[in-house]
């Protein structure tokens, strides 16, 4: 028969701590009788009730101070005067003659830019208005100040 342990050959003997057979539940057995031993109830009859006495207690608080917000720094307000000069040209309007078909007061106003041209009360102008010029018309399409 076969045994998973294998008997040392007589030149070497084996070490003691190889004899698993009996080393290991001895070590279990130790083991076990080791807790229960010290797992036992202590023997409180002899002992004193002990009262609960008063005792300092320290406590510590910690305070973080509040500092105040700086005040806001004075706003310094820059003014500049701008001077404008406008220049309108007014032009009296023709009589209207009901038997006369021209137009006398065609190409007497004249707008220097679409702003003028607003301030009058003139934009959009027209091709053929009173008014009208290509300068005021930036993509020839025959209004001129249309946007």
């Amino acid at each position: 028969m076969n045994s998973p342990y294998t008997t040392p050959t007589a030149g070497s003997p084996a070490p003691k701590w190889a004899r698993k057979r009996y080393v290991l539940p001895a070590l279990a057995l130790a083991l076990f009788v080791g807790v229960g031993i010290g797992g036992g109830d202590q023997d409180t009859s002899d002992a004193k009730p002990v009262s609960a006495k008063p005792r300092p207690t320290a406590t510590v608080t910690a305070t973080a101070t509040v500092t105040a917000e700086p005040e806001p720094a004075a706003t310094v307000t820059a003014t500049e005067t701008v001077r404008v000069k406008v220049t309108k040209t007014v032009t009296a309007q023709a009589e209207a003659d009901s038997d006369s078909g021209s137009d006398s007061g065609s190409g007497s106003v004249y707008y220097g830019n679409c702003a003028e041209a607003r301030a009058a009360g003139a934009a959009p102008v027209h091709r053929g208005e009173p008014g009208y010029g290509s300068h005021l018309d930036r993509d020839n399409d025959g209004v001129g100040c249309d946007s």
